[in-house]
């Protein structure tokens, strides 16, 4: 079934989830979930088919380690990998639609070689552009860092803002009224787009090269990379968006 855009019910649910994340509500209102939420987001998957396929995530927290936790996610995100822990996604919740990319980090070799692109000078700097034009467009700059810096980079390091984070991510929030629409699936490939050069700007340098896993592809073409990830995300990327 094509894509309808997400119906008002959607955010609606979430708003309602929030003020009762409770089993008796999920019970309660499970197919309006199962309908305007996870409907919808299938049909999205389907109308990005030709571009690579969505992990859409499970709605329930896991509880086995959290004590206090709710049992319900009080958002629903799908994600679209590139390789391991690096891609696109997008999350909706009661304020809207979040979009967005970049990577989470699975290890400190990881964060170490992007550690090493922020600290080259050349690749530093023009990473340092990238995401100066993406704040300047409207998006955040997010992911998790250390509060002073990393052992080894002096108080004055250039880059010190960039060289605290252990994984780097960009977003930016959607209102719900721009996401209800069967144009939104073009709205969120834009979006990606205009995210993809956080990859690999163009003459990224050597050093960003070897960073493997911690960047984002080629970047050379500003396309969106496709992959084909079922059940896991990880794999490399097999594509490139037309």
């Amino acid at each position: 079934m094509a894509f309808r855009g997400f119906p008002p019910e959607a955010f609606e649910f979430y708003e309602r989830l929030d003020a009762d994340n409770s089993r008796a509500f999920w019970q309660a209102n499970k197919a309006t979930y199962e309908r305007a939420v996870k409907g919808s987001m299938e049909e999205l998957c389907h109308e990005l088919g030709d571009h690579g396929q969505f992990h859409i995530f499970r709605p329930y927290n896991d509880l086995r380690f959290a004590k206090g936790r709710p049992p319900y996610k009080t958002a629903q995100g799908g994600f679209l990998a590139v390789e391991s822990g690096l891609g696109y996604w997008m999350q909706l919740d009661a304020e809207g639609i979040m979009v967005g990319g970049g990577f989470h980090a699975h290890d400190k070799l990881q964060t170490g070689r992007f550690r090493a692109a922020v600290d080259d000078d050349a690749s530093g700097r023009k990473l340092i552009a990238v995401v100066s034009k993406l704040e300047k467009g409207g998006y955040e700059v997010g992911g998790a860092a250390v509060r002073t810096r990393p052992r080894g980079v002096p108080a004055d390091h250039p880059r010190l803002e960039l060289m605290r984070h252990e994984s780097l991510t960009i977003s930016q929030r959607l209102d719900p009224a721009d996401c209800v629409s069967p144009e939104f699936a073009k709205t969120l490939t834009a979006h990606w787009r205009r995210v993809a050069p956080l990859r690999s700007p163009p003459d990224y340098g050597a050093r960003t090269r070897r960073l493997g896993s911690a960047s984002l592809g080629s970047g050379r073409t500003g396309r969106v990379p496709v992959v084909r990830v079922p059940h896991q995300v990880g794999a490399r990327s097999a594509a490139a968006m037309g």
